[in-house]
C-alpha cells in the first residue's frame, strides 16, 4: 500500500479534529460537563461503577484522554467527576495518566500539523525559543504546569511547535500536573458541598499553588548560585577592591568601555601592552582605508577620459603613499591617546595583563616590575591577530599579513593575495591599482561567500577590471622557493598551478586573542569559532568578567566592539539593579571594494537558507541621476521586507558609497521604521541616496491598491463627461 503524501495525511488529522469537535458541539456534548449534570447522574454513575468496576474505569480514562486532546471544555467537571467516582486515591491516577496523555496528544497533533508551518514563517523567532528550552526547557514547562492561571491546553498547544522532546513533555508534564490534580479530585470526594467550580480554588489555595510554581524558577536560582559560589571558591575573594573595573586591551572595544565607565565615575583601569587604538587604528581600518584612497586616485586618474578629461597622467609614488597611510594613523592616533583617556579619568597603563584570578590583574611594566589589581569586574577586549594558514614552506618563503603590510618600502611587482573576504579584496584591488601585478587565490566557489552570488560575481567581475587574476576554486597546497623564485603550488581540481609571487599577503581571516593573559589557567570557556564564550550579557564563565569585540564575537568589526563595550560596562557596574542583552538586530558592515557593497540584516540567501519568508525589491542604480552624473552609475539596491508589509528584513546596496547610503536603512530597521517612512521623506536631489526612496517607491508601486485605482479612474473619466 503505497503511503499518503504529506498534505493528505495533515488533511486527515484535520479532517478527524475538526470531525470529533462537529460531534461535540452538534450534540452537545457540553450538556454533560456540568457541575449541576454531575451532582445529578452521580448516583447513577456510582451504580454503575459498582456493577461493572473496571469497564467503567477505562471508559472514563478514555473520555478523559480524549477531552484533553481535544481542549474539550470540562476538564475539571471530569477530574470532579473521578474524585467522585472512584476516590482519591485511584480518581488521582486515572486523571494523572490520563491528562498527561491528552497533553502528549494534543502536543504531537500541534507538532503534526502546524510546527513545519510556523518554523517556515517564524523559524527565526524560534530560535532563541528553542535554544532555551533546550537549555532550561524542564524547568520552565514544570513553572507552567504547577501554576493553574496558565490554559493547559494553550501550554500543549504552544510546545509542540517547539523542539522541546515528546518524552520530556510527557514526564514534565506527569509531574507537573500531579498537583493541580490532587486538589481537584480531593474536592470531587466532597461533591455535596461545591456549588461551582471556583470553589475549588480559594484565593488563598490559588496564590499557594502560584507560589508552587516560580518553586522551578527559584530552585533555578538557587543552584546557579551554588554553581557561582563552587565557582569562585578556589579563589580568595578581596576584602575591598583598588578599582570598580579593569579592561584588557585599548581597541575600540576597550576604549568605548573605559570610557562609559569614566564617565559614570567608576574607577576604572584600561590596559594596553602594545599600541593604543588596536588593530582598527594601526594596522587595519585606518590605514587600508588610506590605501584605499591613493588607489582610487590614481584609478580616477586613469579612467579621466571618460570624463572628457584628456592627457591626465600619474605616477604611484609608493614611498609617498606610505608616508601618507603613517601620517593619517598619527593624525587619528591623539583620539585614543593615553593622554586623552587619562584627562576623561581613565588609568592607562602601558604593560603586559595577565588575570591571576576572577578580581586580580598583573600588569608586566615596561621598566621590568609587576603591578597588581583587584577589582570587582574584568572586561577582556584583547582583539584577533591574523591567521596563519599551515601551508608548507609558508614560513620559510616569508610572508606578510595586515599587520605587517604597513611596513612596505617598496610596491610588490607580483603580488599574491591568499583569501577572499572582505581584506583580501579591498587589499589586492587597491594594490592592482597601485601597479602591482595582483594574483587573488580563493579556495572558495566565489568571493565574498557570506554575499549573495550576484554580490560576489560584481565585485569579482570589478577586480578583473583592474587587473586582479581572481582564482576561486584554488587551494593553496605549499610555497616553493625555485632558483631564488617564489612560488605558490595551488590545486584546481585534479591540476596543480605554479603562481610566481615577490611578496605573499595572507588574508584568509583572524583569530581572536585568547592566550597569553591568564585564560587558560582561569578555565573560560572557549566557543567552536574560539573566541570566548559568552552569555547574551556578554558575561564569560565566571559573571564578573565581560568579553567584548573580535575576542568576543560574533562579528570581527570594530563598530560591533564599541557597541557591545556599552552593555559590558552597564551590565559590569549596574548590573546588580538591571541587566540589558546585547542586540545584534540591526548591524551594518561594508566591504570597500570598487564597487562598494554594504549589508543590514537579512541577505537574501540567508532568508532562504533560515526559511524566512520574503518580499524582493530591487532598485538599479543605472537609473539614478547622480550616479549618472559622477559616472557611477552601476550596483543596485536591496530589500526583503515582510510578505505584504514595509517592515525591512534586509538591505544590500552594491555600488558608489554604498555603506554610507546603508545608514538610512540601518536607522529604520533599529528603529521600527518601514518603507512608507522612508519614501515619505524627503531627499535632496541630486544625491546617492534618493535610491532609497526609489527603492521604497518600487516597493509602494507593487503593492498599489489595483480595485481602488480602477474605481478613481471611473470616477476621473466621470468627472470629465
Amino acid at each position: 500500500m503505497r503511503a499518503l503524501p504529506g498534505w493528505s495525511r495533515w488533511l486527515l488529522v484535520l479532517l478527524a479534529v475538526l470531525g470529533l469537535w462537529a460531534a461535540y458541539r452538534q450534540w452537545d456534548l457540553g450538556q454533560w460537563l456540568t457541575l449541576e449534570q454531575l451532582k445529578a447522574s452521580r448516583d447513577m454513575l456510582a451504580r454503575l461503577y459498582a456493577a461493572h468496576p473496571v469497564p467503567t474505569a477505562l471508559a472514563f480514562f478514555g473520555v478523559y484522554v480524549l477531552a484533553a486532546a481535544l481542549s474539550i471544555p470540562g476538564a475539571v467537571i471530569l477530574t470532579l467527576a473521578a474524585g467522585a467516582l472512584f476516590g482519591w486515591g485511584l480518581g488521582l491516577v486515572l486523571v494523572s495518566f490520563a491528562s498527561s496523555a491528552g497533553a502528549l496528544l494534543a502536543f504531537w497533533v500541534s507538532r503534526y500539523l502546524l510546527r513545519d508551518f510556523v518554523a517556515q514563517r517564524f523559524g527565526k523567532l524560534l530560535e532563541p525559543v528553542n535554544a532555551g528550552l533546550a537549555q532550561d526547557g524542564t524547568l520552565y514547562l514544570l513553572t507552567l504546569r504547577l501554576v493553574p492561571v496558565f490554559p493547559f491546553w494553550l501550554i500543549n498547544l504552544l510546545m509542540g511547535l517547539t523542539k522541546l522532546g515528546a518524552l520530556k513533555f510527557y514526564a514534565v508534564s506527569q509531574v507537573g500536573m500531579l498537583v493541580g490534580t490532587a486538589v481537584y479530585v480531593n474536592a470531587g470526594t466532597q461533591l455535596a458541598a461545591i456549588e461551582s467550580a471556583s470553589d475549588v480554588l480559594s484565593p488563598g489555595l490559588l496564590g499557594s499553588l502560584a507560589l508552587l510554581g516560580v518553586f522551578p524558577l527559584l530552585a533555578k536560582f538557587i543552584l546557579a548560585a551554588l554553581k557561582t559560589r563552587k565557582l569562585y571558591a578556589r579563589w580568595p575573594r578581596p576584602k575591598r577592591f583598588d578599582r570598580n573595573l579593569v579592561v584588557i586591551g585599548a581597541g575600540a572595544g576597550g576604549l568605548v568601555t573605559a570610557y562609559i565607565a569614566a564617565a559614570v565615575k567608576a574607577k576604572v583601569t584600561l590596559i594596553e601592552g602594545h599600541k593604543m587604538g588596536g588593530d582598527c587604528l594601526n594596522y587595519g581600518c585606518v590605514p587600508s582605508k588610506a590605501l584605499i584612497r591613493s588607489a582610487k586616485a590614481m584609478q580616477q586618474v586613469r579612467q579621466a577620459h571618460t570624463l572628457g578629461i584628456q592627457g591626465a597622467q600619474g605616477e604611484v609614488d609608493f614611498a609617498s603613499v606610505m608616508r601618507r597611510i603613517h601620517e593619517v594613523i598619527e593624525t587619528i592616533a591623539p583620539h585614543d591617546s593615553v593622554e586623552r583617556y587619562t584627562a576623561l579619568g581613565v588609568e592607562v597603563l602601558q604593560g603586559q595583563a595577565r588575570i591571576t584570578s576572577p578580581w586580580t590583574v598583573a600588569i608586566s611594566l615596561p621598566d621590568g616590575s609587576e603591578q597588581t589589581l583587584s577589582t570587582r569586574h574584568i572586561v577582556i577586549a584583547t582583539g584577533a591577530s591574523p591567521t596563519v594558514p599551515p601551508i608548507p614552506g609558508l614560513q620559510e618563503a616569508s610572508f606578510l599579513t595586515s599587520d605587517t603590510l604597513w611596513g612596505l618600502k617598496d610596491l610588490p611587482p607580483r603580488l599574491l593575495v591568499l583569501g577572499g573576504g572582505s581584506a583580501g579584496c579591498e587589499l589586492a584591488q587597491s594594490f592592482a591599482r597601485l601597479g602591482s601585478a595582483v594574483t587573488q587565490v580563493e579556495m572558495a566557489p566565489r568571493l565574498l561567500l557570506r554575499e549573495d552570488p550576484e554580490v560576489s560575481e560584481l565585485v569579482a567581475a570589478g577586480l578583473r577590471a583592474d587587473g586582479v587574476n581572481v582564482l576561486t576554486e584554488h587551494q593553496a597546497v605549499r610555497v616553493e622557493v625555485v632558483a631564488g623564485e617564489k612560488r605558490l603550488i595551488a590545486k584546481h581540481g585534479q591540476e596543480e598551478l605554479s603562481i610566481a609571487f615577490d611578496q605573499l599577503l595572507c588574508a584568509v581571516g583572524r583569530s581572536p586573542r585568547v592566550t597569553g593573559f591568564g585564560l587558560e589557567e582561569l578555565g573560560l570557556a572557549l566557543s567552536p569559532q574560539k573566541t570566548i564564550q559568552t552569555n547574551a550579557f556578554l558575561q564569560t564563565t565566571y559573571p564578573n568578567i565581560y568579553a567584548v569585540g573580535d575576542v568576543a564575537g560574533p562579528f570581527q568589526l570594530t563598530h560591533v566592539a564599541a557597541h557591545q563595550a556599552w552593555y559590558a560596562a552597564v551590565n559590569a557596574l549596574f548590573g546588580r539593579f538591571k541587566r540589558f542583552k546585547a542586540n545584534y538586530s540591526a548591524v551594518p558592515w561594508a566591504i570597500f571594494t570598487d564597487p562598494e557593497v554594504a549589508r543590514v540584516g537579512l541577505s537574501e540567501t540567508e532568508a532562504r537558507a533560515q526559511g524566512v519568508a520574503y518580499e524582493l525589491t530591487r532598485y538599479d542604480i543605472s537609473d539614478l541621476d547622480r550616479a549618472i552624473a559622477d559616472g557611477t552609475a552601476h550596483g543596485f539596491v536591496k530589500v526583503l521586507t515582510v510578505p505584504g508589509k514595509d517592515k525591512i528584513l534586509g538591505v544590500t546596496i552594491v555600488g558608489e558609497h554604498a555603506g554610507e547610503l546603508l545608514a538610512e536603512y540601518v536607522l529604520a530597521m533599529t528603529h521600527g521604521l518601514g518603507l512608507n517612512k522612508i519614501l515619505g521623506t524627503i531627499h535632496s536631489y541630486p544625491t546617492l541616496t534618493e535610491a532609497n526612496k526609489f527603492a521604497a517607491g518600487q516597493w509602494k508601486q507593487a503593492h498599489a491598491p489595483e480595485r481602488v485605482l480602477g474605481w478613481l479612474a471611473r470616477w476621473h473619466a466621470w468627472q470629465r463627461s
